[in-house]
């Protein structure tokens, strides 16, 4: 499945709803904690600040490389954690950020997915720790 402009924010937010474990009081929570979503966001975030400024749509090697490594940093935290590998195999990322290739919309569009998981991870009140 490839993500779409049209799409992202609806998949972001069913992905999120899946995530949710009903606790004892009937209420829900996320294991994963915001800190372990905004540090795979900032990780995105940093390479956005790059990309944001080259010209054109196709991305150059340098900046190709970075998205590989992204891929192979999620991949490490995910072997790390079991809550961080549980969000890494539902929200399909590792797949996502293969598929961004070298067009700077395809990216754009992953950063914008990102942000959505991000909004409704604490929409839907994921661990603040």
């Amino acid at each position: 499945m490839r993500l779409s402009k049209d799409t992202y924010v609806d998949a972001a937010e069913n992905v999120i709803k899946s995530l949710r474990v009903e606790k004892r009081d009937g209420t829900y929570e996320i294991k994963m904690t915001t800190s372990k979503i905004r540090n795979i966001l900032s990780m995105v975030t940093e390479l956005y600040n790059d990309v944001i400024h080259t010209p054109g749509e196709e991305l150059d090697d340098d900046i190709v490389q970075r998205i590989q490594y992204l891929r192979l940093r999620i991949a490490y935290e995910a072997g790390r954690e079991e809550t961080v590998r549980e969000f890494v195999k539902k929200t399909k990322i590792l797949n996502y950020v293969k598929q961004i290739g070298n067009k700077k919309a395809n990216f754009l569009l992953f950063v914008n997915y990102m942000e959505a998981l991000v909004a409704y991870h604490r929409y839907y009140r994921g661990k603040d720790q």
